[in-house]
């Protein structure tokens, strides 16, 4: 009866899988940053769908407060694993896979600025902006990095083959635009009509920086699953990652198309803000367009995934957070085209969104706790 019941007592004591406390700062990897972009996009979604928006802003801002503890919480993990562990924590960046999610770090911190925005301005008033304008350069900083560092790797250092390409090739390339729709809704509460103008400007870079390349990896990744089928069931969730620049370039264009006119026009350029404008709404209604048949492939693959049964794993975030986004650049198209067809899909897809983050959120508790998540491919690679 006791070696019965051992398993089940083990597990109800914390890191019980870890040899000790130390190994969940050794094995810790930016990985779990993916949970603060679910956590994020769900926090910025909700307060959107029409209809209950006011009901669900205090559930959007609570999960904003969550999530910058979690932000914070992983921030200091990881620091304390490149100050304890230095030599290993290097490894990452002669890692194949694990080097591409260094991306989700600006993507979750943009969430938490754009929170700023949704949240923070309301409930503390206008001295938040400075904060979120800081904070959104610190991410551009970091997006434009590992925008180029990560291929540079990849074409130096990495061994890489087109039949084992997944969608994770995305991260690092996507995190630029993420900061360019950041940057679209930042703009407008800028005091100075002259950095409204260079945020502006600099997120237009910042979409350019990084779609393009997104969209070539996405031809190349349709060209792999062809000849080599679906990637291998650890990667189940990859197939949503693709849906993740779609739908940001969607958000980016129709924020800054919708910023244009009034930004361009006090800083003299007012003759080309509505051909911005225009540009913008009609990018964001194609490449919505675009989304919306990845992600009736990427439903239909997920299905047959998990009709043969998947074990869990940190990347089941990456079904959080390219939905999230489509979500969003779906409620933006209702409001710019005044379709109540588009208000209607993405409370659908708001549902859908909420439903996967609880599940993934409980799974991602559980394995934290027990501390068999905690686990660096890294190590486990040099070993």
């Amino acid at each position: 009866m006791t070696a019965d019941l051992k398993p089940v007592l083990d597990g109800l004591k914390p890191l019980s899988r870890l040899d000790s406390p130390r190994e969940m700062i050794r094995q810790f990897t930016p990985n779990w940053f993916a949970a603060t972009m679910g956590t994020g996009i769900l926090a910025l979604a909700l307060p959107q769908v029409p209809g209950v928006a006011a009901s669900l802003h205090p559930v959007g801002e609570a999960l904003w407060y969550f999530n910058i503890a979690l932000f914070t919480l992983f921030a200091g993990l990881y620091t304390a694993r490149w100050t304890m562990f230095g030599h290993e924590a290097r490894r990452i960046f002669g890692h194949n896979t694990v080097s591409m999610f260094i991306g989700t770090i600006p993507m979750g911190l943009a969430t938490i600025i754009n929170g700023f925005l949704a949240f923070g301005l309301p409930r503390f008033g206008a001295g938040v902006i400075p904060i979120a304008e800081t904070l959104w350069w610190i991410d551009v900083a970091m997006s434009l990095a590992c925008g180029v560092a990560i291929p540079y790797l990849m074409f130096t250092r990495h061994e890489h083959s087109l039949d084992g390409m997944t969608a994770v090739w995305l991260l690092p390339v996507v995190a630029a635009e993420v900061a360019g729709a950041s940057g679209g809704l930042l703009a407008p509460h800028l005091a100075d009509a002259h950095h409204q103008f260079v945020v502006l400007a600099t997120s237009y870079v910042l979409w350019a920086y990084s779609v393009p390349v997104a969209f070539g990896i996405l031809a190349i990744l349709i060209l792999r699953m062809a000849l080599h089928k679906l990637p291998h069931e650890s990667m189940a969730a990859s197939s949503w990652l693709a849906l993740g620049p779609i739908g940001t370039g969607a958000l980016g264009m129709l924020v800054l198309g919708s910023d244009a006119p009034a930004i361009l026009a006090a800083n003299g350029l007012g003759q080309i803000g509505a051909v911005a404008q225009g540009i913008g709404t009609i990018a964001g209604l194609l490449l919505w367009g675009f989304g919306l048949w990845w992600l009736a492939l990427a439903t239909l693959i997920t299905i047959r995934y998990w009709r043969a049964g998947i074990p869990f794993n940190l990347g089941w975030w990456g079904y959080t957070f390219p939905l999230g986004v489509y979500t969003v650049a779906t409620f933006k198209l209702g409001t710019t085209l005044q379709l109540g067809f588009f208000g209607i899909v993405g409370t659908v897809l708001t549902i859908a969104l909420a439903a996967m983050w609880l599940l993934v959120g409980a799974k991602t508790v559980a394995g934290g706790w027990r501390g068999n998540l905690f686990v660096s491919p890294c190590i486990a690679q040099a070993n």
